[in-house]
């Protein structure tokens, strides 16, 4: 049996209060600043979220909120875009997505991991388009919040 693919792990840090990055990553307004083209999140465990992504292959993920401590730590699962769709999301959801903040010296660490991963060649393709697809985004978190904080 193979093994699974090992998580996307991908950190930024941004020199902003913890509660100015935290809000960009639960906020319709923040989220959609960064994200995706629109955003519902109840922001408590159980909560349900919704991600609606525009662009060149449009694609919604929703599901359900697994962590939520506020300026701490942010995470649910994850539904795959439809390419795939009957990989990641039948029966249920597999993989998750989980965010956490953490402070460092050059201002708050902000780690994004994607697990959940299985095995094979259609799971190395998936995890290969979300490491494309997590990745710029994460650096646009970054540069967000520095444009809203200093114009």
């Amino acid at each position: 049996m193979e093994e699974e693919l090992y998580p996307i792990i991908i950190q930024v840090t941004i020199p902003l209060p913890t509660h100015m990055i935290f809000a960009a990553m639960t906020e319709p307004g923040g989220l959609s600043g960064w994200l995706c083209d629109e955003a519902h999140v109840e922001n408590r465990v159980g909560g349900t979220y919704r991600l609606r992504f525009g662009g060149d292959s449009p694609f919604e993920t929703h599901g359900t909120v697994t962590h939520f401590t506020p300026d701490v730590d942010l995470g649910y699962e994850w539904r795959a875009p439809p390419q795939f769709a009957g990989l990641m999301n039948e029966p249920s959801p597999v993989t998750r997505v989980y965010f956490r903040l953490a402070p460092s010296p050059e201002g708050i660490d902000v780690t994004l991991e994607h697990i959940g991963w299985g095995a094979g060649e259609a799971w190395e393709a998936a995890r290969s388009w979300h490491f494309h697809f997590w990745d710029p985004r994460m650096q646009k978190l970054k540069d967000y919040l520095i444009k809203t904080a200093y114009g």
